[in-house]
């Protein structure tokens, strides 16, 4: 997939894919040529698939492709993400004044307005997430749900978080009664993103969910009670865009930073689409917001 710089007014998208943050007027940072000794990377600690401390995140593969490229060491800034995470690592002076906490931040929507951000390194889509022996185990792509007619269809529930693509969807095809809908985050900034959807939905208590892409592979990847997971992306369409471009994100300002780092984005863009299609199985799509490759489990 070719690196792309799409337009994007993207002020709700933070909140619909875990990035909570309030949308200021950045200040502008200066550019001097730093010399760097670490790779230093701001990360939420338990945010899988996306980071954690452990690194198996693929933020955290996608970082050490940057950090080799560099012939740098990685070092971590570790903050949840939520309200101020930004403000609180990117942007966070160190006490004695010779920088910042961190210097880079991967996984942002392209046009994030809290920082800079180089071209996209990805693209991915919402996707309907259905369980294996619920009610809609039998749909073959997601927009079967518009067409076809479950059984005891008044008892479904399809989990969503609230203004998300996914409920505007279903609002947009009425289909209301079928959102069970859920905070964009939980209290405990230890849960991965989507964790209580995707509790209930190994518990039966869902029959399918609407997820960010990244996530719904996740979701795939756990079974309980030989009950299992699939995903079906959805393809954006008039009054609902599903698919967006993910960058990584440096302060304002720092155009030589940035570069450096969309030079080594662009170099290394076929091992980064390796990764994330073939080890994390995200449903990666085109501009038009095809699927470049199967991904479904």
């Amino acid at each position: 997939m070719k690196l792309v710089k799409p337009a994007s007014n993207l002020s709700a998208l933070c909140i619909c894919l875990g990035l909570v943050g309030v949308c200021l007027n950045p200040a502008v940072a200066d550019d001097p040529p730093p010399a760097r000794q670490a790779l230093k990377v701001c990360a939420d600690p338990q945010y899988l698939p996306f980071s954690n401390q452990e690194g198996k995140g693929y933020e955290n593969r996608l970082a050490q492709i940057i950090a080799t490229e560099l012939q740098l060491p990685i070092e971590y800034t570790w903050f949840p993400q939520r309200l101020g995470f930004i403000r609180n690592t990117l942007r966070q002076e160190l006490p004695d004044g010779t920088g910042f906490l961190c210097d880079l931040v991967m996984g942002l929507p392209q046009g994030y307005e809290l920082t800079a951000t180089t071209d996209p390194y990805m693209q991915s889509t919402y996707a309907l997430v259905i369980r294996s022996d619920g009610s809609l185990s039998k749909l073959q792509q997601a927009t079967d749900l518009l067409t076809s007619d479950p059984a005891n269809a008044e008892q479904i529930k399809i989990g969503i978080t609230e203004t998300s693509p996914g409920a505007a969807w279903l609002a947009k095809y009425q289909l209301h009664q079928y959102m069970s809908p859920y905070a964009a985050q939980t209290g405990d900034p230890a849960d991965f993103p989507g964790k209580p959807i995707l509790t209930d939905l190994l518990a039966g208590q869902l029959d399918a969910a609407i997820v960010w892409g990244p996530t719904a592979a996740y979701f795939t990847r756990h079974q309980q009670a030989g009950r299992s997971l699939k995903m079906l992306p959805l393809k954006s369409e008039a009054g609902v865009k599903f698919n967006y471009a993910i960058s990584a994100g440096v302060r304002f300002g720092e155009k030589a930073w940035k570069e450096q780092i969309n030079t080594i984005l662009h170099n290394k863009q076929a091992e980064i689409q390796k990764i994330l299609r073939e080890e994390y199985q995200i449903p990666l799509v085109d501009d038009a917001g095809e699927v470049l490759a199967a991904t479904s489990q």
